[in-house]
């Protein structure tokens, strides 16, 4: 029989670690504080991999998951943790991976930016599965360690007007005829519009079109249809419709996007970080910007809008094309230019041959910007700011060792941003300045 432990801390997959026989035990479902049984389900000779099994002594974190699928669903990882508690814990591992990985601290910690903690997410990727034995379609994320869909009928995190939606997408996946051609619907709201995106392995027969059609004019949303790559998703029906756009009101910018480009899931806690990354980056008429990783220009705009000028810079001719469309939209073309490049294979040379910047924000992937960052040159020709978006702290970790330790900046900053309440995702914005 397995003793009991008490649970001495988060680890970054929101997993409670505890310590028994000279193992790490990390414990999904058990929080800091609490004494619990666990039921291993991966045992190495240094630690193990359990499920809570049952909790002897609540902690003081505990409370009631809102979604009734929460522990199957793998969607969500942290509703049984107070809300202000899980950002609490995202910062702690923001401060670890600083100290642990860059062996670098912030000379001040910014305050954490929160949010709505339900119906925030307005871009998702929903499986779809034909499985005859839970008679008929699942539409779903997939279950906590697992490919299978999970049997949900509704979502906390997705806005009520789109949970609603799941069980008459069910019915409606489930009466196609191509109904097990139908691996995923991709979710895509704006200020004017929800796009669902059908991928489709199969065309469509005219029956498929005429109950879609039924489906939109009820349900008022567009359906897009993908039978191959994001590339070639095209508007089924309405064909036309309202414009699929975010804004950004502070910065009186409006920005179209397709359904299938990146943008961030949550469009409030967007508005509240550019908000912040333009206050940190203190952009002023005249000076030179570059926005590494600039995407369809979220953070290239509000800065264009201050009368800096900026150079946009991105790895997708697409991403490239949109963000030169959206600053024309928003007449800031004159503020801005967009180039494509691959960041990754960044090196001095190249940066010297951009000109100088006065300043720098980047906003890459999980993967960070350690090229970029190690492009760089130490003085006069370095950009004096840095604001640095991450959404890994492990790899803002790494690339803040080289800004601080080799090309002579300060972390005089850092904190987080709760863009995924309930998730184990870190969102995080930093600022750098030379000596």
């Amino acid at each position: 029989m397995i003793a009991p432990v008490t649970i001495e801390s988060l680890d970054q997959e929101g997993r409670g670690v505890a310590h028994a026989e000279g193992k790490a035990i990390f414990i999904t479902g058990a929080l800091p504080g609490e004494v619990v049984t666990y039921s291993p389900y991966r045992k190495k000779s240094n630690f193990e991999l359990a499920q809570v099994e049952k909790i002897l002594k609540p902690g003081s974190l505990r409370v009631t998951p809102r979604c009734r699928y929460f522990g199957v669903c793998g969607g969500c990882s942290l509703q049984h943790m107070d809300t202000r508690a899980q950002v609490a814990a995202k910062q702690r591992i923001l401060e670890g991976d600083f100290k642990h990985i860059g062996k670098v601290e912030p000379e001040l910690i910014l305050p954490a930016v929160y949010g709505a903690a339900w119906g925030y997410r307005y871009r998702a990727r929903l499986s779809v599965r034909y499985v005859a034995k839970k008679g008929g379609v699942l539409v779903g994320f997939h279950e906590k360690r697992s490919s299978f869909v999970a049997d949900m009928q509704s979502c906390e995190i997705m806005p009520p007007r789109i949970s609603a939606l799941i069980m008459p997408l069910r019915e409606l996946i489930g009466s196609l005829s191509i109904r097990d051609r139908v691996p995923q619907i991709e979710i895509s709201l704006g200020e004017d519009v929800d796009v669902l995106v059908l991928r489709i392995m199969d065309p469509l027969s005219a029956q498929d079109e005429t109950l879609l059609r039924a489906f939109s004019t009820q349900h008022s949303i567009q359906f897009f249809l993908q039978p191959k790559g994001p590339e070639t998703a095209y508007p089924f029906c309405p064909i036309e419709a309202a414009e699929l756009n975010y804004t950004l009101p502070e910065f009186d910018i409006v920005m179209p996007f397709h359904p299938t480009e990146f943008t961030q899931v949550n469009p409030a806690m967007n508005r509240i970080l550019v908000r912040r990354a333009l206050s940190l980056l203190d952009p002023q008429p005249r000076e030179r910007i570059a926005d590494f990783f600039c995407g369809l220009g979220n953070f290239t705009l509000p800065i264009a809008r201050s009368g800096a000028q900026v150079v946009g810079y991105e790895g997708s001719a697409a991403m490239v094309r949109r963000a030169t469309e959206n600053a024309q939209r928003n007449r800031l073309s004159v503020n801005t230019d967009f180039i494509e490049t691959n960041l990754f294979e960044a090196n001095e040379a190249w940066l010297q041959r951009q000109g100088h910047f006065d300043k720098m924000l980047i906003d890459p992937p999980r993967d960070g910007a350690l090229a970029a960052v190690n492009s760089l040159t130490e003085g006069q020709a370095a950009p004096k700011r840095i604001v640095y978006i991450s959404c890994n702290p492990a790899t803002l970790a790494r690339d803040a060792a080289v800004l601080v330790h080799a090309k002579g900046y300060r972390l005089k900053a850092a904190g987080v941003v709760n863009m995924f309440p309930h998730t184990t995702h870190v969102e995080s914005i930093a600022l750098f300045e030379q000596l």
